[in-house]
């Protein structure tokens, strides 16, 4: 079971990594993309312009997402490395724990701030994120920060029990 999930971390972080670094690319290359007379079509058949601020807001909001769960995968696979040689309350696990807790903090609230974004700029087409559809993330980052503290606790327990004789 455990070398199937190192697996599947694996394969997944790669893909993002993948993802991320395509996403850079059309990031950068939306620098100097001319984007004379380009139009965008919301769901109601309206034509927004394709302004260069939209464009880069939009591919960077893609970056910066994928980039962040690069990153929760990264500290992922490391407490997976702690757990597979049987050291899974080793205090690195903590400090992962918890950035893993603000990476996803930080995602949730960039998604709940894009989302508000464009409500503004495409109103009646995007509707932005309500209250109560924050309710799952925000648990979610929650149960990471709980997860860091038993971690804390388990180390320290080890912790003890090395120094009893």
């Amino acid at each position: 079971m455990s070398s199937l999930l190192k697996t599947a971390l694996d394969v997944a972080y790669i893909l993002l990594w993948l993802v991320t670094g395509l996403l850079l690319l059309v990031l950068i290359a939306s620098l100097f993309i001319p984007l004379d007379n380009l139009t965008v079509t919301l769901g109601d058949e309206r034509q927004l312009p394709l302004t260069r601020p939209l464009l880069l807001f939009g591919v960077g909001a893609w970056v910066a997402y994928f980039g962040g769960f690069v990153l929760i995968l990264r500290n992922l696979r490391m407490i997976f490395r702690t757990l597979t040689v049987g050291d899974p309350f080793h205090p690195e696990n903590v400090r992962r724990l918890r950035q893993v807790g603000v990476i996803l903090a930080v995602v949730t609230g960039g998604v709940f701030v894009a989302q508000m974004a464009m409500a503004r700029v495409a109103p009646g087409v995007l509707s932005p994120q309500g209250i109560g559809e924050l309710l799952t993330p925000v648990f979610s980052v929650l149960v990471v920060f709980v997860l860091a503290e038993v971690f804390r606790e388990g180390a320290r327990l080890r912790r003890e029990s090395e120094l009893t004789i």
